[in-house]
């Protein structure tokens, strides 16, 4: 029985990806034990325990003082001692740096997923001491030049995103096959600047036909959006558009979309390539190293998206890009091929299979 430790913590971001790493683990070791380790406040406290894993916390901050890294050391140590892993997996954040550490300096078999083209700082230091790096994108391997190996995987996807048909995520949103489908999400907490921009969208296209836009605002964002636009509730535009705070049937949505509008993180990305969604990205101009910025124009490269930077975009940007694609439907089937060949379906298992295969 192998026992394994998995450490992300922050950022869904991180999590997400360690929670598919898990179900995978599971998949391939059915008596496998895993111990999640993760912040108290961070999204991991609230998301983790949901999903059965066994979780305990680590005291830990960004750009910790010495102090206070000794004793998040000191800490994980004790895990360690106590748990006696045979291999621990990190997907980024803080909370991975003094657990990976501290098995590392133990001759523990170590693993850290990276997400992201330009690698977040806590995985950059680790790689120098751990077992393996796996990378999202082939071009963060030169982010870690002094690891001891890298190998490309792919982004892991959960598994639900690829069980849907198009059939399936039609029927479930009331769609027929004719109506052209634009997903709007700014990731977990929404972004405003997508949100304040969709306003005159969502006024531009009100009344007309084969068209359906499934907005996703964000909880924080939510009620602002309806306010702007003077309705009680998201589907008081009519037909043409769906106006949500959250959306729990993420990859239903994924289903039935013919055209996305995101952020370009590492994960909502990877979840584009493996369903072959054409996308306009807006990256998050705040993201540590730029990361989502170097992220989108991979696939801006590769033919898969077209990209508008956050602080020159406008509703007639958005409007313009939807038109288009409507317009031109053999445009939008050659960018969503070029974002399936993207797409790395397997990651996860290749990941899992990796950690298990370096484990004591």
């Amino acid at each position: 029985m192998k026992r394994i430790i998995i450490s992300g913590g922050g950022t869904g971001g991180h999590i997400y990806p360690a929670i598919t790493i898990y179900k995978e683990i599971m998949k391939q070791q059915p008596d496998a034990q895993v111990l999640y380790v993760g912040t108290k406040h961070g999204l991991e406290a609230d998301l983790v325990p949901k999903e059965n894993i066994e979780f305990v916390t680590l005291p830990v901050q960004g750009l910790q003082r010495k102090l206070s890294l000794a004793y998040s050391l000191i800490k994980a140590n004790s895990i360690i001692s106590s748990f006696k892993p045979d291999v621990v997996i990190g997907t980024g954040g803080y909370v991975c740096g003094p657990i990976l550490m501290a098995a590392a300096l133990r001759n523990i078999p170590t693993l850290i997923q990276e997400q992201n083209v330009i690698a977040g700082i806590t995985n950059k230091i680790l790689s120098r001491f751990v077992d393996v790096v796996a990378v999202g994108y082939n071009e963060a391997a030169k982010s870690f030049d002094k690891a001891k190996q890298v190998v490309y995987t792919g982004n892991p996807v959960r598994p639900d995103v690829l069980v849907d048909s198009r059939v399936e995520g039609r029927k479930h949103f009331g769609l027929s096959d004719d109506i052209f489908t634009v997903l709007i999400a700014g990731g977990s907490r929404g972004a405003r600047t997508i949100n304040n921009a969709m306003i005159d969208v969502h006024k531009h296209f009100q009344g007309k036909d084969g068209i359906k836009l499934i907005h996703i605002t964000g909880n924080g964002e939510y009620t602002s959006v309806l306010e702007k636009l003077g309705i009680n509730d998201g589907s008081g535009l009519g037909e043409s558009s769906l106006i949500l705070p959250y959306l729990h049937d993420m990859p239903k949505a994924l289903a039935a979309t013919d055209l996305a509008v995101f952020r370009s993180g590492a994960i909502g990305l990877a979840e584009l390539a493996v369903r072959g969604i054409p996308s306009v990205l807006v990256p998050y101009p705040y993201a540590a190293e730029d990361h989502q910025t170097y992220n989108a124009r991979i696939f801006v490269q590769e033919g898969a998206a077209h990209m508008i930077v956050d602080k020159v975009l406008t509703s007639h940007d958005l409007i313009g890009e939807i038109e288009m694609f409507m317009a031109n439907r053999e445009l939008l089937a050659q960018m969503g091929a070029s974002a399936l060949h993207l797409g790395k379906p397997n990651a996860a298992h290749d990941i899992a299979e990796l950690a298990l295969s370096i484990a004591k």
